[in-house]
């Protein structure tokens, strides 16, 4: 689907502050492919897609990393 707007990368703590999450918990949802996947954006900084984090949104419970891919 492609749309007017580019995706934006969010950093970490507008993830955090959308979400509601705690580092921690954010994290640990990554490890189990329940929360989207970080993209590299440099050396020592990463961020997260939009439209990932949208997506996660829209139902937390049943997200699931395979399932976007």
């Amino acid at each position: 689907m492609q749309t007017d707007t580019p995706d934006r990368i969010l950093r970490i703590k507008t993830v955090l502050a959308r979400t509601g999450l705690s580092r921690a918990t954010m994290y640990r949802k990554m490890d189990k492919g329940t929360f989207p996947k970080s993209i590299k954006i440099s050396e020592r900084c990463a961020g997260w897609r939009e439209s990932a984090i949208a997506e996660w949104m829209k139902n937390p419970m049943f997200y699931s990393v395979d399932a976007e891919e």
